[in-house]
């Protein structure tokens, strides 16, 4: 273990809506060797489950099963606000260029350093730019009186 990474956190998995074309397909496959090379274990969703599953079916695998879910797909986080979710967490990476040799350091960096956030249900979004986390279930603020 590698950085204060913690283990009970199983595994980080990959998923991208268009993860079955090739070109996504081996960027995916680099990540998990990427993850794995920082200390922290990773799979990949067509190691696990069929390449067709819905996300809500990946949604509750991960719950289930104490995963976090590694994605560039929104889908994963409306999930978590329409049901207010309070597992898995979900890391959402946003870039245009989600290639571990372009951003790989910032999201190891991001799980390492908000991995006590993630083991207790948290939604975390890397860009470019910054890095932002929201504590699960997520809520929407009330609306003051005026």
């Amino acid at each position: 273990m590698q950085h204060g990474v913690r283990r009970n956190v199983k595994s980080y998995w990959l998923r991208n809506e268009a993860a079955h074309r090739h070109e996504f397909a081996s960027t995916l496959r680099r990540w998990v060797d990427v993850l794995a090379n920082a200390g922290i274990e990773a799979a990949h969703w067509a190691s696990i489950g069929a390449y067709n599953a819905s996300d809500s079916e990946i949604m509750a695998y991960a719950k289930t099963n104490d995963y976090i879910v590694l994605t560039h797909d929104l889908d994963f986080s409306a999930i978590l606000a329409a049901t207010h979710g309070e597992k898995p967490s979900v890391v959402q990476i946003r870039a245009d260029n989600v290639s571990p040799d372009v951003i790989g350091k910032q999201v190891i960096g991001a799980l390492q350093q908000m991995s006590s956030d993630l083991a207790d249900g948290a939604l975390l979004t890397i860009d470019t730019n910054r890095t932002r986390v929201r504590l699960l279930p997520l809520r929407t603020k009330p609306l003051e009186d005026k």
